[in-house]
């Protein structure tokens, strides 16, 4: 007995080394993709934003997406445009929607997408 208990114990260290090497490589990874989210998620604040702003200052197609293309200008907003925007009226407000996607290249055909679809007034 006493000679399996101390060869059990010596197999009770911890983590080997590949699974120290396997562990940081996937902290890496997330780093990696979050640091990529980040922009694109903030991204998305601007143009809610800006397009919530433009719903409300002006009445007019073509005034929405004008307010919408100096607000992107100014916010840096590359991934729509104000020709991109939907713009109707419900109960004589003016209703801004907008569906776009972004997408972080993982390695080889792998890409990790995001679909953005919001309706503002």
């Amino acid at each position: 007995m006493g000679m399996q208990q101390s060869a059990l114990r010596s197999r009770q260290r911890g983590l080997s080394f590949i699974g120290l090497v396997l562990i940081g490589v996937l902290a890496v990874a997330v780093f990696a993709i979050g640091g990529q989210s980040v922009p694109i998620l903030l991204e998305y604040q601007a143009v809610k934003k800006a397009a919530t702003k433009a719903a409300r200052e002006e009445t007019t197609v073509a005034g929405v997406r004008a307010a919408f293309d100096r607000s992107a200008t100014i916010d840096d907003i590359t991934s729509i445009s104000g020709k991109d925007l939907e713009v109707t009226k419900r109960d004589d407000k003016v209703v801004v929607s907008f569906n776009y996607s972004r997408e972080i290249e993982l390695f080889g055909p792998a890409y990790l997408v995001y679909r953005f679809r919001d309706s503002v007034n």
